[in-house]
């Protein structure tokens, strides 16, 4: 049996495809991975976070020295500008004051966008470098408040807030002072002398009543001159007792602790003084010019309450054209000799008022009772 021969089957070439794979696979790579470049960054100073304690100290004190400083220049700027201005005419005063007030706002406005903008540059540097520097000129601010220099500044400012009533509180201030001028200042110096012996009492009623001991001492001065006796009025002892409402006689008492008060007793004496003036002060809403003219007053005639709503007064200014000229002039004239008691408390002596600059270092000072900012 004849074997046939097997087919010859023709073998394909390989495509160069592929050839060219195979190369690849069996050629060695030549090229060396690159080594990451060594990079030195600065370190930069870890801040705070915005919430931690420290951070909100810093914020806090950084807009508390801003915001004092931009009110008390505010109050410079408008002071400055009131005294500079001042007037009713258009162009010379109304419009300038305006103008003022507008490039300050300006300038507020600018001087803020710097702030923010530096901010940023000063708390990387130190983080506590804003708040440093807001807190100094706040500081700065401060002490320029309470420089002599400020005080005529501040007055004029008061004088466009406050109108009509701090035009007329500063009207009476300078009959006081003018008052104090007046004075012979040995006969103050003996008058002062004869009140060492009531001191004690009059300065423990002052505090028991919470009035000031340097009023008390002035009602006296001008009452009696600390000469305690009974006058051809009725009035009684230190403090020239006359009619006094039978509920401060009964607070006096509880306060003495006794159950028969004695005027002659000038212990007694300055305990319903001072109980009759906190009485006539709250009256009178703590005006102290009313108050003092109430007490001088009393409650006879229906009391100064009744006059003031007769004639249509609300204040001493417009009062004073109703009233005769003792008790007229009486608030001035127990002010202004409790500013002398006041004096020589705190300066130990008693000061010219025209001597060189007595006078501001006075209007500085103050006069008792009367409330007054800074």
């Amino acid at each position: 049996m004849a074997i046939s021969p097997k087919p010859v089957i023709p073998r394909q070439k390989p495509t160069a495809r592929k050839v060219i794979q195979a190369d690849k696979s069996q050629t060695p790579a030549t090229k060396k991975p690159r080594k990451p470049r060594k990079t030195t960054a600065r370190k930069r100073p870890q801040q705070p976070a915005f919430w931690s304690r420290q951070n909100l100290l810093l914020l806090s004190l950084e807009g508390l020295g801003l915001a004092i400083s931009a009110l008390l220049g505010t109050m410079l700027i408008l002071g400055s500008s009131a005294s500079t201005f001042s007037g009713s005419g258009f162009f010379g005063s109304l419009l300038p004051f305006a103008a003022g007030v507008a490039l300050w706002a300006l300038i507020c406005a600018v001087s803020l966008l710097f702030w923010l903008k530096w901010r940023g540059w000063l708390k990387a540097k130190l983080a506590f470098l804003p708040a440093g520097l807001a807190f100094c000129m706040a500081l700065g601010m401060l002490w320029f408040v309470f420089h002599d220099g400020y005080i005529p500044v501040f007055t004029h400012f008061r004088s466009l807030v406050g109108g009509k009533q701090q035009a007329a509180q500063t009207t009476l201030a300078h009959q006081v002072y003018a008052a104090y001028r007046r004075h012979n200042q040995s006969q103050l110096l003996k008058l002062i002398e004869r009140a060492e012996p009531f001191a004690a009492d009059i300065r423990q009623a002052a505090k028991t009543f919470a009035v000031d001991e340097h009023l008390l001492l002035g009602i006296a001065a001008t009452e009696s001159s600390f000469q305690p006796r009974t006058s051809q009025d009725g009035g009684q002892g230190l403090f020239q007792i006359t009619a006094v409402p039978k509920f401060i006689l009964r607070q006096a008492s509880e306060k003495l602790a006794v159950k028969q008060l004695d005027l002659a007793n000038p212990r007694h004496n300055a305990f319903i003084a001072a109980a009759t003036l906190k009485h006539y002060l709250a009256e009178m809403k703590d005006d102290l010019f009313l108050g003092l003219l109430a007490y001088n007053i009393g409650p006879r005639n229906g009391g100064l309450r009744f006059i003031m709503q007769k004639y249509g007064a609300d204040d001493f200014v417009t009062m004073q054209p109703y009233i005769q000229q003792l008790p007229r002039d009486y608030p001035i004239r127990v002010l202004a000799y409790a500013l002398a008691f006041k004096l020589w408390q705190q300066e130990g002596k008693l000061l010219a008022y025209e001597a060189a600059e007595n006078a501001i270092r006075i209007q500085q000072l103050g006069i008792p009772g009367l409330v007054t900012a800074f």
